[in-house]
């Protein structure tokens, strides 16, 4: 892995919700120690020594109740309606109308770039704070389009100023995937889905709203997983863009093995992946489909994911018109070791496979040999 991402709750050492708004590392979580004489910011060192970019967690809009910050600072730095600030969630909203606000949001970033040594943020945004806010605004309406317009603008300073900086747009799992927001961000959340079976629809259908390489689908396959659930959750993400999450050092070595593998050829292809261009074989994606299926169109291969979920039928015929008549390779490229049945109809144009488990998801590249 090439980022190692701390999430929320690393300032906090209680409950993370309501205590978000100044960003300092919590010492009980991180103490200062021999091994780590400066706490997370030792720890974030220790992980670029093992060769990855550390990220944090952040959710800079927000400023929750148990904020000290909160109680000191101005309602200007908030948002309001009818003279009170909006709550939502034992949080506040901050307003980016403000210079204050913004240069508060940009210390904070740089004390976490220039100081902490962090390359990557997630940045999330979990409440709904309504219509807007009214104050020295025409309407509660105009003064959101003016806070989202100010807030898109500090953004693009950051970048400015960082231009090696990736910032992830989470937004509560993919719930903010707006194209202003696409067009800065090089990684998109897809979703908090945790359910790896129904992800697979996730997956499939991301590439409609955002292009497959800032789609972040999320691996996490359980202790107690067996190895075609560790397959299935990483031909979840093996198209598009992987976090890798779990609790992997639990995981046994048949399935930290299939981990490996799927990361190693994920690497090994994603340059010709770059500027892929995707299409469904078997239409898009819908949480009732028994078996679904997402191709990419590379510029030497092309690339399919297969997923089967339940059902009587342990076959599936994949129609891929692009190939008809066409002399194609197909080999099931991940994992190697534990490849499936497949038959090639060249004049029908379809690739028919087999998976015997009811749940079970493979990985196929399509050489055209002609």
């Amino acid at each position: 892995c090439e980022y190692y991402c701390i999430d929320c709750g690393w300032y906090s050492a209680g409950e993370w919700w309501g205590n978000v708004g100044e960003w300092l590392p919590s010492e009980e979580r991180f103490p200062k120690t021999e091994a780590f004489p400066e706490g997370l910011k030792s720890l974030l060192a220790y992980i670029r020594q093992k060769g990855m970019v550390p990220g944090l967690w952040l959710e800079l809009e927000v400023m929750g109740l148990n904020c000290p910050l909160a109680k000191e600072k101005p309602d200007e730095w908030f948002f309001m309606r009818h003279g009170k600030r909006v709550r939502e969630k034992t949080r506040y909203q901050l307003d980016y109308r403000n210079p204050e606000v913004r240069e508060f949001a940009t210390g904070v970033i740089r004390r976490l770039v220039e100081d902490y040594g962090v390359g990557y943020i997630k940045m999330d945004y979990n409440i709904e704070p309504g219509i807007g806010t009214d104050q020295q605004a025409d309407s509660a309406g105009d003064g959101l389009l003016e806070h989202q317009r100010a807030y898109l603008s500090w953004l693009d300073g950051i970048f400015a100023e960082y231009p090696d900086l990736v910032i992830e747009n989470c937004g509560s799992g993919g719930m903010r995937m707006d194209y202003a927001m696409l067009k800065r961000h090089s990684v998109q959340s897809t979703s908090d889905m945790e359910d790896y079976r129904m992800y697979a629809t996730i997956a499939v259908n991301s590439p409609l709203a955002l292009t497959p390489e800032q789609a972040a689908v999320w691996s996490y396959p359980l202790n107690a997983g067996d190895a075609e659930e560790t397959i299935f959750n990483m031909v979840n993400v093996l198209l598009l863009r992987i976090h890798q999450s779990g609790h992997l050092f639990r995981l046994g070595e048949t399935c930290q093995g299939l981990i490996r593998e799927a990361i190693s050829w994920y690497q090994a292809t994603r340059e010709d992946r770059r500027e892929a261009l995707p299409f469904w074989p078997l239409g898009f994606g819908t949480y009732y489909d028994v078996w679904t299926a997402l191709g990419m169109k590379g510029r030497k291969k092309s690339y399919l994911a297969v997923w089967r979920r339940g059902g009587e039928e342990a076959s599936c015929r994949l129609p891929l018109p692009d190939c008809r008549g066409k002399d194609i390779r197909v080999r099931c490229a991940y994992p190697a070791e534990k490849p499936v049945d497949f038959v090639w109809d060249a004049q029908k144009a379809e690739l028919t496979v087999t998976f015997p488990e009811a749940f079970m998801a493979r990985l196929f590249e399509i050489e055209n040999l002609s």
